[in-house]
C-alpha cells in the first residue's frame, strides 16, 4: 500500500531512487497546488450563481486559462518521470494518478466558467428569469463535493475517497429533481425558453463537475489499493 501521504516517502538508496522520489513529490505538490487554484475558482463561480458576483467571471476566465498552461506542465513532466525512471508498483499507479488527476482538475476549471459565463448571460438578457433555490443548493453541494475532493490529494484516504463517491448519488437526485422542475417551467413559460435552458445547461454542468470530483475519488482508491472502481 502506498504512504498515507502521498509525498512523504521513506529513506531511499542510491542516487537514482532518491531523484525520482523528489520528482515524483515535486509533481504530485503542483498537482495539489492545481487543485487549489481549481477550487478558489470554483468559489467564484458558486459566487457568480448563488449571490449574483458576476464581476468575479472575469478572474474565472483567467485562472481557468492558467490551469490548461499548469495542465499541459503537469503532463509533460509526468510523462518524462515515466520514460525516465520507469517507476513500477505504487510509484507507477501514483504518476498513473497524477494524470487521470491533472485531467479532472482541467475539465472541472472549464465547466466553471461555462456555468459562470451562463450566470452573466442569464443575468443580462433574461433577467426576468430566476434560478431557483435548488440550483443553489446544488452549485454549494457541488463546490462541497470539489473541496472534499481535494482534501483527498492532501491526505489520499482511501475511506474517505470511497465516503465521497457514495456522495455523489445525492447530487445525481438533486440534478434530476432540478431537471424535472426546470423542464415544467419551460413548458409553462414558453416565452422564457432561452433563460430556463440556460439554467439547465448550468444545472447539467454541476453535475459533471461533481462526476470529476467522484473522478479524483476513484483515482485516490486505485493510487492507494489498486482497485478501478471506473464502472462498478
Amino acid at each position: 500500500m502506498a504512504s498515507s501521504r502521498p509525498y512523504d516517502r521513506g529513506p531511499a538508496t542510491g542516487g537514482q531512487p532518491r531523484l525520482a522520489f523528489r520528482e515524483q513529490d515535486a509533481v504530485w505538490k503542483d498537482l495539489v497546488a492545481l487543485g487549489e487554484s481549481v477550487v478558489g475558482s470554483l468559489e467564484k463561480c458558486v459566487l457568480a450563481v448563488c449571490e449574483g458576483r458576476l464581476e468575479l467571471i472575469a478572474e474565472v476566465k483567467e485562472e481557468e486559462e492558467e490551469t490548461d498552461r499548469k495542465e499541459v506542465r503537469i503532463e509533460q513532466e509526468t510523462l518524462r518521470i515515466l520514460a525516465l525512471f520507469e517507476p513500477v508498483a505504487s510509484d507507477l499507479r501514483r504518476m498513473a494518478t497524477v494524470l487521470k488527476v491533472n485531467r479532472d482538475w482541467e475539465r472541472i476549471a472549464d465547466l466553471a466558467l461555462r456555468v459562470a459565463r451562463r450566470a452573466r448571460k442569464l443575468a443580462r438578457k433574461h433577467p426576468e428569469v430566476i434560478a431557483p433555490e435548488s440550483l443553489k443548493d446544488m452549485a454549494r453541494s457541488v463546490l462541497k463535493q470539489v473541496q472534499a475532493a481535494q482534501a483527498l490529494l492532501v491526505d489520499a484516504d482511501a475511506d474517505a475517497a470511497r465516503r465521497l463517491i457514495a456522495e455523489d448519488q445525492r447530487i445525481d437526485d438533486a440534478y434530476r429533481n432540478i431537471r424535472r422542475h426546470l423542464k415544467e417551467q419551460t413548458a409553462a413559460n414558453p416565452d422564457q425558453l432561452d433563460g430556463w435552458l440556460l439554467l439547465l445547461n448550468s444545472a447539467r454542468n454541476l453535475e459533471r463537475i461533481a462526476d470529476h470530483a467522484e473522478g479524483i475519488a476513484q483515482a485516490i482508491v486505485f493510487f492507494q489499493e489498486g482497485v478501478i472502481l471506473r464502472h462498478t
